[in-house]
């Protein structure tokens, strides 16, 4: 008596399901490849642009002095002061405006993440220094805000019965952190209010339940839970804090001396002041490497101090 046959499953569907999935794939992929190239082309000709003339003699006032340098742009650049005031600038700059964007960011959030009377006009508000470019920002604060005579903070000091302050005079690093922090404190709103937007109620109730605290309630449920949004606020704004520089341009100059002078003004002033390209490469090089150092420890820092907290 012949047993009846047992049909043995096919073991070529899964092959044939994934050839299909990348077959239909490949129409997307030949859509994106033109963007994608363009973008690639983009970025990596100016790098290489700027390794090459990093380790060349390449002076626009002296063009027939060229040839290979070595490591004697990055020499010249590290025996001069300017440079690591520069630098100092650069981390005073970041760290400050990080402080200031990401602790203002966060409680205008918490407040906005209320309800009350005016709430809509109120975030528009606050959100609108966000659209406006940094030239006009600059411009803005140095006519209008800043000004010792025409000034508004100057009339308001005059009406209290004070002296007014020439402030990029006086205080020139602090004026440009206000600026660029109140530039970028609506970003910081917006991402630190989606995550917060994002919160399940019934976390917020069950540790109320439990007689938290306003304070335990924000150190151990809102902190954790904006873990992975304050990874891209600091992230994304390290990266722009770093390449500030139309603010400082249409403001200060880097100066008084080289008081807010920063890596992106320093490698300005290198090539279209002293019309040396070699340096300037060099010293864009160091910002390049500055800005991965940065991030990184940055990185390492923020996630140590949110996986302390979600284990306390």
């Amino acid at each position: 008596m012949s047993s009846p046959a047992v049909a043995v499953p096919s073991r070529s569907k899964p092959a044939a399901s994934k050839a299909k999935a990348n077959l239909s794939g490949a129409p997307v992929r030949r859509l994106l490849a033109p963007a994608v190239i363009f973008m690639f082309v983009w970025m990596i000709v100016p790098l290489v642009m700027t390794l090459y003339y990093a380790f060349r003699r390449y002076n626009l006032m002296m063009p027939d002095v060229t040839g290979f340098a070595g490591i004697t742009n990055f020499k010249l650049m590290f025996i001069d002061p300017t440079f690591w005031d520069s630098l100092i600038n650069t981390l005073v700059l970041v760290g400050a405006s990080l402080v200031i964007t990401v602790s203002v960011g966060l409680g205008l959030a918490i407040l906005f993440n209320r309800t009350f009377v005016g709430r809509g006009v109120a975030r528009t508000l606050a959100i609108a220094p966000f659209f406006v470019m940094p030239v006009v920002t600059g411009l803005i604060w140095k006519n209008m805000l800043f000004h010792p005579v025409y000034g508004l903070l100057a009339w308001v000091f005059r009406h209290l019965g004070l002296n007014p302050i020439d402030w990029l005079a006086q205080y020139p690093m602090l004026s440009i952190i206000i600026m660029v922090s109140w530039e970028w404190i609506p970003f910081a709103l917006l991402i630190l209010l989606t995550g917060l937007q994002s919160l399940p109620e019934d976390q917020i109730e069950a540790v109320r339940l439990d007689g938290a605290n306003r304070w335990q309630e924000f150190r151990h449920i809102v902190v954790p839970h904006l873990g992975q949004v304050l990874y891209v606020v600091v992230m994304l704004e390290s990266i722009f804090f770093l390449t500030s520089f139309a603010e400082i341009y249409t403001t200060t100059s880097g100066g008084p001396g080289t008081a807010t002078t920063n890596l992106p003004y320093y490698i300005y002033q290198s090539a279209f002041f002293q019309y040396d390209i070699g340096i300037s490469s060099a010293a864009a090089i160091g910002a390049v490497i500055l800005a991965n150092i940065f991030s990184i420890f940055l990185i390492r820092f923020v996630a140590g101090n949110l996986n302390a907290g979600s284990r306390r």
